[in-house]
């Protein structure tokens, strides 16, 4: 395969979708019943860079989560920068609220058990629902 890779109009919709189940908890404070985690794969450099990085800090501040997988030999540093761990994203004078991105590279797992790389591909994501929940001091809902 080859040709742009381009994350953001992905991002964009899974922000639409978790835009309007924000909506409906914060107005009402309601606990948080659905939670967005995007998984996305891809092969090599983002060719929307910008927009995406727009698209991850606008859903920073929205129940969700972005997980990328990279996979084969290309340079993966643009994606690390995305999984912002050294500091919040920032675009265009906007910094996002928490950090969202979870960026595992599949090369460093290909010799591992899976269970390896799911537990760090999910690693983030507990703490950055918390972060949500406590940022909007959203009730928990223990009721199962």
């Amino acid at each position: 395969l080859w040709g742009p890779t381009n994350a953001a109009p992905i991002i964009n919709a899974v922000v639409g979708v978790a835009e309007a189940e924000h909506n409906r908890i914060v107005s009402q404070k309601l606990p948080c019943t659905s939670y967005q985690i995007l998984l996305l794969l891809t092969d090599g450099i983002l060719t929307d860079m910008e927009q995406t990085k727009q698209a991850i800090i606008r859903g920073s501040y929205l129940p969700m989560s972005v997980i990328i997988v990279g996979v084969g030999n290309a340079d993966f540093k643009d994606m690390e920068a995305l999984d912002a761990d050294d500091g919040l994203l920032m675009s265009q004078g906007r910094k996002a609220m928490r950090d969202i991105v979870q960026f595992v590279p599949f090369s460093q797992y290909a010799r591992s058990p899976p269970e390896h790389l799911a537990k760090d591909v999910l690693a983030e994501v507990p703490t950055q629902l918390v972060q949500y929940m406590r940022h909007y001091k959203l009730p928990v809902n223990t009721k199962t």
